[in-house]
């Protein structure tokens, strides 16, 4: 199986500024979310930029930069600008690795990819995990996706879907026995052909209501693949709080 990733990052963080650059291990944050990449047995591997103050260490640590427009409104978009300019064909596998994701399991990485390989009726390849309590199943901030019988997206919601009619009149206290509802997960393999005509593509009604671009994708009739993990993935990156933590686990495994 041949596929690219490519590890968009943004200089300009809100919650973390100067975020890609932050020390982890001796290291800034997307050369250890890119060291990620190349262990999953990926065929190239790429950063995707938007300012030469991140551009200059990953060179020095020897990745591939894909300068990009500083002004894309989404992640997305930055990605399809460095699938352009990698000249990748349409057929090709990428995979979209945030770069504040330092402690994403490789095999996760190649696994997505893989799925996409597997499933030639679909343009794009996602993870989800099973939810097991009602708090998370309400929360808005976890967003929901629903499933057909060979495991391809039929929607993506912050409303906790499916609702579960029957047991809800009874009590929202606890998830029925036997009920499954799943988390969705913001990693994605595209392929790229797709993935460089996302942007062109007008926003969708319902992917502004929920503000998840992943519905643009449903709305123009393109499916997407899910594959259903054991557990949950290890958090991003988001706060100062957040990179504390994976600065815990990279100093214990050096230990």
């Amino acid at each position: 199986m041949s596929f690219t990733v490519i590890n968009p990052a943004r200089l300009k963080s809100t919650r973390l500024p100067n975020k890609p650059l932050a020390d982890i291990g001796g290291k800034p944050m997307i050369v250890r979310v890119a060291e990620r990449a190349l262990q999953s047995g990926a065929e190239r591997v790429a950063v995707a930029l938007d300012d030469e103050s991140v551009a200059g260490p990953c060179r020095q640590a020897g990745l591939n930069v894909i300068m990009t427009s500083p002004d894309h409104p989404t992640g997305t978009d930055r990605l399809s600008e460095a699938a352009r300019k990698l000249g990748l064909a349409d057929d090709d596998i990428v995979v979209n690795l945030q770069g504040d994701e330092p402690l994403m399991p490789v095999g996760v990485i190649r696994d997505v990819a893989a799925l996409l390989e597997s499933r030639p009726d679909c343009a794009m390849a996602t993870a989800a995990h099973t939810i097991h309590d009602v708090e998370s199943f309400l929360n808005p901030n976890v967003v929901k996706v629903v499933l057909d019988e060979r495991g391809t997206a039929i929607t993506f919601s912050r409303a906790p879907v499916p609702w579960p009619r029957d047991h809800f009149r009874e009590t929202q206290a606890s998830l029925p026995e036997g009920f499954a509802p799943l988390h969705h997960l913001g990693l994605y393999a595209y392929r790229a052909g797709f993935l460089k005509r996302f942007p062109t593509l007008p926003q969708a009604p319902l992917e502004k209501i929920e503000s998840l671009e992943q519905l643009r994708a449903l709305y123009y009739g393109e499916k997407i693949a899910v594959m259903v993990l054991d557990a949950a993935l290890p958090a991003g990156v988001d706060t100062a709080e957040d990179l504390e933590r994976v600065r815990a686990v990279y100093a214990a495994e050096r230990v």
